[in-house]
């Protein structure tokens, strides 16, 4: 393996220094391999698999506008991270490194990594440049993004803010830690998309084909995800609007809070806490939600059924509704009436003295079971305690699933 070596070339380039690999060892200034080195790919993280041994390739330190943006381009590996701001309290470099496989095609002549000073934009493209090579960017805190993948390439963002950010993967998983922005839109036509931590902002995920979307935790004011085949997961949702639909793919959510609509054709729909407004409907699959603080709360399943669970302090006005109806003996309804229609039935009632206008729950199951059962304690379903922090190396471990011979880690 070879660690990174880091040196300024010439030396005398204020606006942008470029040194690769190869010759910066010989000519290396201290002080500034003190300054850089928390960059660079050369070192896999601790629990990485072993692969193929990886050196640095080249590097680039540009002076750039602290409020401006990054635009990337490439077929490979790209991570993002912020400037230590101790180290540069100016905000005022992009620090770019190139990793590589030892022994493997290393040309470097298609990148282009260059800085529009009137355009305030740091521009990193490339189409031919190895899939097995890794690209970091250390970037002022708050920079905007607009980066793009192809193929197996993975992106990682972590503890940026910026007014406005784009990533776009294929096959790649992207993962966003920490991240604070206005306008989030993330993209993914097979690839895995994660985030960690709380990711604030106004978000739109779209994910296609068999992509799927693990959240940890979404704070903001309007948030849109979507998935066709892939399953749909989030632990905590604390928004003003959301807006969650998938074609096939499970529904899972932890504690949500606000608006939330949801919708599903195939899957099915599980709420482990529901605190707010709650609307969901699905054409073929089951529902599964606890009302734990209620506002309003609407659930239809169109072919399967539902399963509504509630404190025993909950004051709810209830609708039930479907080809049988199933309550839990302990739940006491007051004001209780129960009609027939169609192939089914219908249960009104009230639980402690509700108003029958504010708070109310209506489920709807024309072709299954609705059920209506009390909970006394409620503890984090084990189904959504796995979406664990994860490091580089874990990153890139996810990546190499999908293509062997991508590295290991890049920072």
């Amino acid at each position: 393996m070879f660690a990174p070596r880091w040196g300024w070339g010439l030396g005398c380039l204020r606006q942008l220094r470029v040194w690769d690999g190869e010759a910066t060892g010989r000519w290396a200034c201290r002080a500034c391999q003190a300054r850089l080195s928390g960059l660079g790919g050369g070192e896999r993280g601790p629990g990485s698999e072993p692969g193929p041994a990886h050196r640095t390739l080249k590097a680039w330190e540009l002076l750039v506008s602290p409020f401006g943006r990054l635009r990337a381009r490439l077929p490979c590996h790209l991570a993002v991270r912020p400037l230590d701001p101790l180290t540069y309290p100016d905000a005022d470099r992009v620090l770019v490194a190139v990793s590589g496989v030892e022994g493997g095609a290393q040309d470097l002549a298609d990148l282009q990594v260059k800085y529009d000073e009137a355009r305030k934009e740091v521009a990193i493209v490339s189409d031919t440049i190895d899939p097995q090579a890794s690209v970091e960017v250390i970037a002022p805190l708050k920079f905007d993004l607009n980066i793009k993948s192809s193929g197996s390439g993975c992106i990682k963002v972590q503890n940026i803010e910026c007014d406005y950010c784009n990533i776009e993967t294929e096959q790649g998983t992207s993962i966003l830690q920490s991240i604070k922005s206005q306008k989030l839109h993330v993209q993914a036509k097979g690839g895995k998309v994660i985030c960690l931590g709380t990711v604030y902002g106004n978000i739109d995920i779209c994910a296609s084909d068999k992509s799927t979307v693990t959240v940890d935790k979404l704070q903001g004011s309007a948030v849109n995800i979507s998935t066709e085949d892939g399953l749909l997961k989030a632990k905590y949702l604390y928004t003003e609007s959301s807006f969650l639909s998938s074609a096939a793919g499970d529904i899972t959510l932890g504690s949500v809070h606000g608006n939330i609509t949801l919708e599903n054709k195939m899957g099915n729909i599980t709420v482990d806490s529901s605190s707010g407004y709650l609307k969901a409907s699905t054409h073929q699959g089951a529902l599964d939600v606890y009302v734990s603080q209620l506002g309003k709360v609407e659930l239809k399943s169109h072919k399967g059924s539902i399963l509504v669970k509630v404190p025993s302090s909950l004051q709810a006005h209830l609708q039930l509704s479907g080809k049988e109806i199933d309550m839990n003996s302990e739940v006491h309804v007051q004001e209780m009436a129960e009609a027939q229609k169609d192939d089914g039935v219908i249960i009104t009632g009230l639980m402690n003295q509700a108003n029958k206008h504010e708070k109310w729950i209506k489920a709807d199951a024309p072709k299954g079971t609705a059920y209506w059962k009390l909970e006394r304690k409620r503890v984090l379903q084990k189904h959504l305690a796995d979406i664990t922090p994860c490091t580089n190396a874990g990153f890139f471990q996810e990546c190499n699933k999908r293509n062997p011979q991508t590295i290991s880690s890049v920072v």
